[in-house]
């Protein structure tokens, strides 16, 4: 594996990349754990699911499910300093243990996401010249709605658009970890935030912005079910990018005096900002111009243009909006792709451009699958799924949650609570033995159940 050109953090293998800093360590994980469903998904589901009343379910569950995995797989990837299969096998107890298949499932998630979400960040991509252009700029839905649908539909352009992702991706990955991941997201994560801010002071100041705010932020206790906080739960698993390797790798790259604790709960703050900023820019322009708040697809790509296209200067406040939302697709991106590229050049001895190369070209060979998956292999299904869906069911329903179950009982059983204050405490160093004790209990007793109970209502079975 190639070194990266810079001052190796200590404690870290001379073979291999790392973060220069704890700045640009927190910076990458903000960037993987921020993506799409910041700007979109998280905002929609909590308007529709209670508004502030689902936020505060949310972020109990981020503290109960989604943070102590994420502290846990930073903290074994940095005490094993491997890929995320070779750190469950240096970290078990029994080398011939079985564990390491935790590391497996999470590197096959991360590639099946990345297998669709390419697509999804393709069309992103490509919406940029068309807001640049000013082709999408329509205030009628129908409008947006059919130059959405002439993108997906079009085998050649659904293609191309995924293409360009990857070959972008690969450009930076290529540079390594310090000169490749941790300086792009140092760049573009502050721009991402300043966007957002601009965005929403324009969105506030328009006629009837109170009730986008009243949607996303008033609490409606009435709309809390026990399906409402599974979905709560989901998403706190989901939103911080654990249970698919990423974070045990980013772990792997962080330096030996970070406090990690500290870092993984300022991403998961910022993760949420994130998404609360996304709502305030989106939301009191949806109903100041009298659109529904749908969730998916057809907000970002059919009913956002419309809503710009409403407001003076709307072209301009577009090119924004995508620009800003193509760089959240950017860091996650990066985080699902490093993974199997840190397998490939500890385990096989590749240069980085080839661990790049390989795989971001088995990502457009089995990417290419979801990406017809609207035109050519429409008609195509597994298990009654297209290929697009099927890669999102598989990853998202199964392999993540399964990782993160493991995760939390290999961390708080196998591992065990003497190794997770040793790495937590950066050897001693630092004074936070309730934290541990704290972070034992929730991945032994609670953040396990809950994480199966995520499982189970993904596969459907567990109804309310």
């Amino acid at each position: 594996m190639k070194i990266d050109d810079q001052k190796k953090s200590p404690g870290v293998p001379q073979s291999r990349g790392a973060f220069s800093t704890s700045l640009g360590a927190l910076f990458a994980t903000i960037g993987s754990a921020v993506g799409l469903g910041n700007i979109w998904k998280f905002p929609s589901l909590a308007g529709e699911n209670g508004g502030a009343a689902f936020i505060l379910i949310y972020l109990i569950s981020t503290l109960l499910v989604g943070l102590p995995i994420m502290i846990a797989e930073i903290s074994m990837g940095r005490a094993a300093r491997a890929n995320a299969i070779k750190t469950l096998q240096l970290l078990s107890p029994n080398k011939k243990s079985l564990w390491w298949l935790i590391g497996a499932m999470g590197a096959v998630a991360s590639f099946l996401i990345m297998a669709f979400y390419s697509e999804v960040a393709g069309w992103v991509f490509a919406y940029l010249p068309k807001a640049i252009s000013g082709t999408i700029l329509s205030t009628d839905p129908e409008v947006t709605s059919a130059a959405f649908n002439a993108l997906v539909t079009n085998p050649i352009a659904s293609l191309v658009s995924q293409w360009v992702v990857l070959a972008f991706i690969s450009v930076i990955l290529i540079r390594g970890v310090s000169k490749g991941i941790e300086s792009t997201t140092q760049r573009l994560i502050p721009i991402l935030f300043i966007l957002l801010i601009i965005i929403g002071i324009r969105s506030l100041t328009l006629p009837n912005a109170a009730e986008g705010l009243a949607f996303l932020f008033t609490p409606d206790f009435s709309k809390i079910t026990g399906q409402t906080i599974l979905i709560a739960v989901g998403l706190a698993f989901f939103k911080l990018s654990v249970g698919m390797g990423t974070m045990i790798t980013y772990g792997s790259y962080y330096v030996d005096d970070q406090n990690i604790p500290l870092s993984a709960t300022r991403a998961m703050v910022s993760d949420l900002f994130v998404s609360l900023l996304a709502g305030i820019a989106i939301f009191p322009a949806v109903f100041a111009f009298g659109f529904q708040p749908d969730a998916g697809p057809s907000l970002l790509f059919i009913t956002i243009p419309s809503v710009f296209a409403s407001m003076p200067f709307g072209n301009f406040f577009m090119v924004l909006f995508f620009f800003l939302t193509a760089i959240a697709a950017t860091g996650a991106m990066l985080s699902l792709v490093e993974v199997p590229i840190a397998f490939l050049c500890e385990q096989f001895k590749f240069s980085r451009m080839k661990a790049t190369l390989m795989t971001t070209g088995l990502l457009a060979l089995i990417g290419s699958l979801a990406a017809l998956s609207n035109s050519t292999l429409a008609d195509v299904t597994l298990f009654g799924m297209t290929f697009f869906d099927l890669f999102d069911f598989a990853s998202s329903n199964v392999l993540l949650p399964i990782g993160g179950l493991l995760i939390a009982i290999f961390a708080g059983w196998i591992w065990g609570k003497a190794k997770l204050k040793e790495a937590l405490s950066n050897h001693g160093s630092l004074k936070n033995t309730a934290v541990v004790s704290v972070l034992t209990i929730l991945l032994r007793f609670i953040t396990p159940v809950l994480v199966l109970l995520v499982l189970l209502n993904g596969l459907g079975l567990l109804k309310y």
